[in-house]
């Protein structure tokens, strides 16, 4: 199998030729991140490629949402629209490359996301919050979640919708390890809820397994 570093994904992606531009209904459309429960991530970076070829390095990058209370399998059943950032002056993503991680293992992990066209479209519609009153809001919010085991599953919702799932794969390791090699290997600090979780219970790796998933392709 052969693999290609991000610069010759991204290169070949800005070298298509693309469907035309659709002018967005909204300024900006936001990008975050969670982990499950306990399960800390440190992201190292998010570049976004969108449909017009254009890059936005470092799009998000340190800290994720997460929570320290109840049991970690899963995803939960209300997925936040997680830490991170507004991304402005980009189209609608055609790509996303991810570095993270993995605190509890630890491990480094990369994946590229390849955003499906219906995801766009999507992006493009209104939803019916759950709210009242009932409102009618864009999707323009991309949720990441980063597992252990190099899980990674995406949704898009709007600020008071329920989120719509868009993908679900498994990343590759990152040869290089934390922070591309740099700091001897060192892997940022895992704090003191999630080792005292760990001292108590196994990481619960089978709950966020997506069903025939394949490593994605760098």
């Amino acid at each position: 199998m052969r693999y290609l570093s991000y610069s010759l994904v991204v290169l070949a992606g800005c070298a298509l030729v693309g469907a035309t531009p659709t002018r967005l209904p909204y300024d900006s459309w936001y990008l975050g991140f969670r982990a499950p429960r306990y399960m800390e991530v440190w992201l190292e970076t998010a570049d976004v490629e969108d449909v017009r070829g254009r890059v936005f390095p470092g799009a998000m990058s340190g800290t994720v949402a997460i929570s320290y209370s109840g049991e970690a399998g899963g995803w939960g059943q209300r997925i936040s629209m997680g830490a991170g950032r507004d991304v402005t002056g980009a189209a609608l993503p055609k790509r996303i490359y991810v570095r993270w991680q993995s605190l509890v293992e630890p491990q480094t992990y990369r994946a590229v996301l390849d955003i499906p066209e219906s995801t766009r479209r999507l992006m493009l519609s209104k939803a019916r919050s759950t709210t009242v009153p009932v409102v009618e809001e864009y999707r323009n919010i991309l949720t990441i979640a980063l597992a252990p085991g190099g899980w990674v599953k995406a949704w898009v919702k709007s600020p008071g919708s329920k989120a719509v799932e868009i993908l679900c794969q498994k990343a590759e390791i990152e040869p290089k390890g934390p922070d591309q090699g740099k700091y001897e290997g060192r892997y940022v600090t895992l704090g003191p809820e999630s080792k005292e979780y760990l001292r108590l219970h196994p990481v619960p790796y089978d709950s966020w397994k997506c069903p025939s998933a394949t490593a994605s392709v760098l």
